[in-house]
């Protein structure tokens, strides 16, 4: 509790980003993370080989963007580094742990945006991503996170807002010169420990992706995380090179 409560006190943020919840839900999840690491260990390694996987073949490797960078647990930092000549790091927040990790290459920036495009507006993808020297778009198990604290906001809440965010995401990544890799979770499981299955959960708000090159499970809060007997488990899905569904 104490180590939350330092990162709340000590990570540089905006107001804005602070009010908004993005502070708290970093923290949370890191949280999570370090409790769950050995559950969590499969998915990270499946993400950071996809990221890799997608990045062979590229004839130029300048500058590689990762949107949604987070604490950079599934994001093969010291490798992209090491084969491009940039590595851009875009989030909202960014924990000292991925500050202190960034800095040891000399060329990765941190990039600090938010990245919750407004619904049939994804230009801000292309300032982002959209340079000539760009040649890698990495969004990083970002794509179902975007709605969340949109919608958890009050007052009213367009019914179509998940999915209109989820799309306006995916229209940015679409329109971008680059190779885009993305890496997402797109349902929720609920099991008991005898395997039912009690409750699913669409992550994307209905829209769908088509055909991924490579799938898998992350057992995201397994027995005992968010209750005794029950464990939620994410399906993952990852595309090498995204041009849209």
């Amino acid at each position: 509790m104490l180590v939350e409560l330092l990162h709340l006190v000590v990570t540089p943020v905006s107001l804005a980003h602070r009010r908004r919840g993005y502070l708290r839900e970093s923290v949370l999840l890191m949280s999570r993370g370090r409790r769950c690491r050995h559950a969590w260990a499969p998915h990270l390694a499946a993400a950071r080989a996809a990221i890799l996987e997608a990045c062979d073949g590229l004839p130029q490797r300048r500058v590689a963007v990762v949107l949604g960078s987070g604490l950079l647990q599934d994001v093969p930092l010291a490798e992209l580094a090491a084969r491009f000549e940039r590595v851009d790091l875009v989030d909202a927040v960014h924990l000292w742990p991925a500050r202190f990790r960034a800095r040891a290459h000399p060329n990765v920036r941190l990039i600090t945006a938010d990245l919750v495009l407004q619904p049939d507006r994804p230009e801000p993808l292309a300032a982002l991503c959209g340079g000539e020297t760009v040649d890698f778009v990495v969004s990083a198990n970002l794509l179902s996170q975007l709605p969340i604290l949109p919608l958890d906001r009050p007052g009213f809440v367009p019914p179509d807002l998940g999915s209109r965010i989820v799309r306006a995401h995916l229209d940015g990544l679409a329109g971008l010169r680059a190779r885009v890799c993305l890496v997402t979770d797109v349902e929720q499981i609920e099991e008991d420990r005898a395997g039912q299955v009690i409750a699913r959960l669409d992550l994307l708000h209905g829209v769908r992706l088509g055909r991924a090159d490579q799938r898998w499970t992350w057992d995201l809060a397994p027995f005992g995380e968010a209750t005794r007997h029950r464990r939620l488990i994410h399906r993952v899905e990852a595309f090498r090179d995204w041009r849209g569904p």
